[in-house]
């Protein structure tokens, strides 16, 4: 389990989402006819079209949280197919799941070309990727501890990698420097209703790569706030972090609230996140660092109808190595894409009008506070959009099975 996203903690520590709370239709598990009876299948079909006004280049032109190929023209995202073999209440239960996905947005360790990749397919390029794997095993210490040992989803982050369960179509700037995807051990322990902590040992993870023979620390604990809290029961706060153990790599730091509201159809949350390089040596200074804050809000305004919107300030300016290249950086002509410096809102409308289905359309403005970026070429100053700014429009379809 992740305890990480938009959790409102309504039936257990990171369990229940925020996007799930404002979906009509939940994802069905269909019994696979096998000697394993209670192995499920489940999953999504991720579709979209999207207009980027005024972009001067699909490849430099969009913002972080999008690709290149989506540029103008429609667009498969994902396709994903999960099987699963849950535990069951034994002290010593085990399980496994698998999580395979194709398309655009496909996360995980890669099945055609470079296997050792868990970030999204490159430049918009569609990919086959594995993007879980994993044993699950009970040992009876205390509660019980669940341990997960292969490739699974990051434990960090406000918004995850099932595309339908974060609140927008594009994914957040905070998502883009934080990994995706995790190989290693990870155990899960639940010490009360209120308090959960997840711990273990992963591969080293600089920009969402694995296969490597450092290693990285990966740690979280939730708070979920019980029903004495009154309106405010189900309320999270999720910290967490990714420290490597040798140099070279990239730290990862992160903390997240969602709150209910005494309107019961409003929720509101916030998200930090913070990217520097690992175990800088004395001589060296621990400059390569950026920083990340987002504000979530969501009003279900019927069962059906729910607005999303969400706005993120970045700091990326000391992160050049780990923050997405629309950000920081520079072009290939030399010129600066950016002080590093700027902001997002995105505002999305879902309205659930089939079953099984999530329908939104999308409206996203990203800004750089200083010099430019989204393809904007040196020619270009004084022109359309001198100061790198970036307007997307798009619809979004994800039919969950």
């Amino acid at each position: 389990m992740k305890f990480n996203k938009w959790t409102l903690g309504l039936a257990a520590v990171g369990v229940v989402s925020m996007a799930s709370a404002v979906r009509a239709d939940e994802a069905k598990l269909v019994p696979l006819n096998t000697a394993l009876s209670n192995t499920t299948i489940s999953g999504y079909v991720d579709v979209a079209a999207q207009y980027n006004a005024g972009n001067y280049s699909t490849a430099a032109g969009v913002p972080a949280g999008t690709a290149g190929s989506k540029v103008d023209n429609f667009s498969l995202n994902n396709v994903d197919i999960a099987l699963d073999k849950p535990q069951d209440e034994s002290p010593w239960a085990a399980g496994y799941h698998i999580d395979l996905n194709a398309g655009t947005d496909a996360v995980g360790l890669a099945l055609n070309g470079t296997g050792s990749q868990t970030t999204a397919a490159a430049a918009g390029t569609a990919s086959i990727a594995l993007r879980q794997a994993y044993v699950v095993v009970r040992t009876p210490v205390g509660n019980g501890i669940d341990w997960k040992v292969g490739i699974q989803d990051d434990i960090i982050g406000y918004e995850g990698n099932t595309d339908g369960g974060n609140p927008n179509y594009t994914r957040s700037i905070g998502y883009s420097v934080e990994p995706t995807t995790l190989l290693g051990m990870v155990g899960t322990y639940k010490i009360t209703d209120a308090v959960a902590v997840q711990a273990g040992l992963v591969d080293a993870t600089t920009l969402g790569l694995v296969n490597s023979s450092d290693k990285t620390i990966a740690a979280a604990i939730a708070f979920t706030a019980p029903d004495s809290f009154g309106w405010a029961k189900g309320a999270t706060l999720n910290l967490g972090s990714l420290l490597n153990l040798e140099a070279g790599g990239q730290d990862n730091y992160y903390a997240g609230v969602t709150i209910p509201t005494p309107v019961s159809a409003l929720k509101v949350g916030a998200s930090f996140d913070l990217v520097s390089d690992a175990n800088q040596s004395p001589s060296n200074t621990k400059g390569d660092s950026g920083y990340v804050i987002g504000v979530y809000t969501s009003f279900q305004a019927t069962d059906k109808l729910s607005l999303n919107l969400r706005g993120e300030y970045f700091d990326l300016a000391g992160a050049t190595t780990y923050g997405p290249a629309n950000y920081v950086g520079t072009s290939a002509n030399g010129n600066p894409f950016t002080n590093g410096k700027g902001e997002e809102v995105t505002a999305t409308v879902q309205y659930n009008l089939w079953a099984n289905v999530i329908s939104r359309v999308e409206f996203r403005w990203d800004h750089i506070d200083g010099g430019r970026a989204f393809g904007n070429p040196s020619t270009a100053v004084g022109t359309t959009f001198p100061n790198g700014d970036s307007f997307l429009l798009a619809a979004n379809l994800i039919y969950t099975f």
